[in-house]
C-alpha cells in the first residue's frame, strides 16, 4: 500500500501539469487601470533601465596616469631688482604630478640667519620682560621667546630665523600677473582592463603637427591638450587677477565616457574645469581663510654662516581629476534587466486584484468567480455523488 502511494506520487510529480485558474474579468475600470500600470512599467524598463541607465550594457572604469608640463617665462622689478621666473621657479613641485602649484605671487624675506629679533607687531606685544615667557611658545610666533620685551618694537624677543618675516601686507596686485599667459600640457592615458582598451588624450588628429599650434577652447579645439592658465582660471568661474593675489584652488576634470559598442574612435576625453576652494570675492570675506599659500625655503652658507631665502608662496593649485566610465553590450545584465521587468509586470495584477476584489460594488461576486473554497467543492461532489445514485435505482 506505502509503495503504491509513493508510486503514485512520483507519478503525479513527473507527469502532472498544474495551472492557476483564470478568471476574464469584463470591467473597463479595472481594464484601463492594469494597462496603464502595464504601460508605465513598460516604459519604466525601456527609458529608465535600458535607455538611461543602459541596463543592457556592463561597465568599466579604467587604470589612468597622468604627466603634465607648464611652460612660459615671468618677469618682476621690486624696488630696481629685476628677476626672471622660469618653470623650474614657479612650478611646486617641478615632476609633473597630476596636482601641483603654479606660484603667482610671494613675500620674500632674504638673508635669514639662526639668532634673535624682535616678534612682528602684533604678534607678541609687550610692555615689560614679564609679558614674555622664556622658552615659550605662541602658535602664531616665529620662534622660542627669550624672556626680554624690546623696547623699541614693544613685541618679545625671539629665537629664530631673523629678520623675521612680515606678512601682513600683501602684494597687489600680483607679483607674477604675467602667469596668465603660462600655458599646461596635458597628456592622459585610460586603460580599460575588462575590455582591453587602452585610450590617450592625444585622439586620432591631435598630432605633433596639430599639438604645435593649437590651444584649448571649449568650441573651436575642444581636444587640444594645450591649455592658457588664464583661460582655465575664466572657465572656472573665477578672476585671474583675483585669485593670483591671494591663491587658490581649480579642478581639472578628464571625462572619460565611452559607448565600445561603436567604434573606439569615438571614445574622446572631455575636459571641465571647477574652482574648488579659496574664492577671494567679495562675498567670501567675511571667510576665516581664503586662498593657497605655503612657505618654502632656500638654504645657502655665506662666509661659513648658514642662511636662508624664504617664500612665501600665493599660487594656483591644480588638481587633474580623471573621471571614467565604459559600456560594452553583454547578455547577462541584459537578461538580468528583463527578467526583472517581467517581475514588475506582476505590480499590475496585484493593483487590479485590490480594486476587484475590495473596492468594486460587485467584489463578493467577482470573490466567488476567483476563489473556489473546499467547502463548496464537497458540495459539488456530494450533489454529483447523489445523482449518480438516482440513476443506478431507476
Amino acid at each position: 500500500m506505502m509503495k503504491s502511494q509513493i508510486t503514485n506520487a512520483i507519478s503525479d510529480f513527473f507527469f502532472e501539469y498544474e495551472t492557476p485558474r483564470q478568471v476574464l474579468v469584463r470591467n473597463r475600470r479595472v481594464g484601463v487601470v492594469c494597462r496603464l500600470i502595464q504601460l508605465g512599467v513598460l516604459g519604466y524598463i525601456i527609458g529608465w533601465v535600458f535607455i538611461y541607465e543602459k541596463g543592457y550594457q556592463s561597465t568599466d572604469t579604467a587604470v589612468s596616469s597622468v604627466f603634465s608640463k607648464m611652460k612660459g617665462v615671468g618677469y618682476t622689478n621690486v624696488n630696481g631688482s629685476e628677476r626672471v621666473w622660469d618653470v623650474a621657479d614657479y612650478v611646486f613641485p617641478s615632476q609633473g604630478d597630476s596636482s601641483f602649484v603654479v606660484m603667482t605671487n610671494y613675500i620674500i624675506t632674504e638673508g635669514q640667519t639662526m639668532g634673535t629679533c624682535p616678534e612682528l607687531p602684533g604678534k607678541h606685544n609687550c610692555i615689560s620682560n614679564a609679558d614674555c615667557e622664556g622658552g615659550g611658545y605662541k602658535r602664531t610666533g616665529h620662534g622660542e621667546m627669550t624672556g626680554f620685551c624690546v623696547n623699541s618694537t614693544k613685541t618679545c624677543e625671539v629665537f629664530a630665523w631673523c629678520p623675521v618675516e612680515n606678512d601682513l601686507h600683501i602684494p597687489d596686485p600680483a607679483m607674477l600677473m604675467s602667469a596668465e599667459n603660462f600655458t599646461l600640457f596635458i597628456k592622459n592615458s585610460v586603460t580599460f582592463p575588462l575590455f582591453g582598451v587602452t585610450r590617450s588624450n592625444l585622439v586620432e588628429g591631435v598630432d605633433a603637427s596639430y599639438i604645435s599650434k593649437c590651444l584649448f577652447e571649449p568650441d573651436a579645439a575642444p581636444l587640444c591638450p594645450i591649455f592658457k592658465l588664464g583661460d582655465i582660471i575664466k572657465l572656472s568661474g573665477f578672476n585671474f587677477e583675483t585669485i593670483a593675489r591671494v591663491g587658490g584652488a581649480i579642478g581639472i576634470v578628464i571625462d572619460w565616457t565611452c559607448n565600445l559598442d561603436v567604434d573606439v574612435k569615438h571614445c574622446k576625453p572631455n575636459y571641465n574645469f571647477h574652482g574648488l576652494y579659496g574664492n577671494p570675492a567679495e562675498t567670501d570675506r567675511a571667510r576665516a581663510s581664503v586662498g593657497y599659500n605655503f612657505r618654502y625655503a632656500k638654504h645657502y652658507m655665506e662666509d661659513k654662516i648658514q642662511k636662508r631665502t624664504l617664500l612665501k608662496v600665493f599660487g594656483i593649485r591644480l588638481d587633474i581629476i580623471v573621471h571614467s566610465v565604459a559600456r560594452k553590450f553583454d547578455i547577462i545584465p541584459t537578461l538580468t534587466a528583463i527578467g526583472s521587468g517581467v517581475g514588475i509586470f506582476g505590480v499590475a495584477t496585484v493593483v487590479c486584484d485590490l480594486v476587484l476584489l475590495h473596492l468594486l460594488p460587485k467584489r463578493d461576486y467577482y470573490k466567488s468567480m476567483k476563489f473556489k473554497s473546499t467547502g463548496t467543492h464537497t458540495q459539488e461532489q456530494t450533489s454529483e455523488i447523489d445523482l449518480a445514485t438516482e440513476a443506478c435505482k431507476k
